[in-house]
């Protein structure tokens, strides 16, 4: 790996699993930093965070994962002389071993966002979300004029230019969304990677309907 980098993780309620992921990251000494930014949590998410070392920025409130990701971005760039982000889900859904596919072909291909890419048909993802995700990703690559076999994912590597050059507004899950427009009109290249996800029946925090306005508000935006 020829570059440092941070992990963020955005958790809401997550004293389940926050632990397990931390533990993961740690034993492989992937990272230079590990943040997490506990948007509102109502458990002990902050608590068993900073009690494995990560860095602990907490909102006092629920304000969204985009506003968690937000506040991860500033102060990585900030405080740390890191030349990426990988963010990372807190429910463990994300397989943490797929982590360092994002760092090599970040150094392989130069791309300046890499997602990660799930498998659909076979892999225990609901039919909903199987539906969802191929029309959204389709939206996307269309808004875009790049393809983005997997727009919803939030397991993707962000070099730091991309964030020192975009600021994201949106504070829901439509921000990865926005992300991504905003990219690919600053001519950023993205690249994708295959990542194994695991389904195990958890309930999403996305609320469907506000999701799916959110989301068509961003894609028509202009930027």
């Amino acid at each position: 790996m020829k570059n440092q980098f941070a992990v963020l993780i955005p958790a809401y309620n997550a004293e389940g699993t926050i632990s397990d992921v931390l533990r993961i990251i740690a034993a492989n000494g992937w990272a230079a930093e590990v943040v997490v930014i506990d948007d509102g949590s109502l458990d002990e998410t902050a608590k068993k965070a900073g009690e494995l070392g990560a860095t602990v920025i907490s909102h006092e409130r629920n304000r969204g994962k985009g506003a968690a990701l937000t506040t991860g971005f500033r102060w990585i760039l900030d405080n740390k002389e890191v030349d990426a982000v990988v963010t990372v889900d807190a429910d463990l859904q994300h397989d943490i071993r797929d982590l360092t596919k994002f760092i090599d072909a970040r150094n392989k291909s130069g791309a300046n966002i890499v997602l990660g890419r799930r498998k659909r048909l076979g892999s225990g993802m609901p039919l909903s979300r199987i539906l969802s995700n191929s029309i959204t990703s389709l939206l996307v690559s269309a808004r875009t004029g790049m393809f983005i076999p997997d727009s919803q994912c939030g397991y993707r590597l962000i070099g730091r230019e991309v964030l020192e050059n975009i600021v994201v507004e949106s504070e829901g899950f439509e921000a990865e969304t926005e992300l991504l427009i905003r990219a690919a009109g600053h001519g950023f290249h993205i690249a994708s990677v295959p990542v194994q996800t695991v389904y195990r029946g958890e309930t999403s925090h996305m609320t469907h309907w506000t999701t799916t306005k959110r989301f068509i508000r961003t894609l028509l935006k202009e930027y």
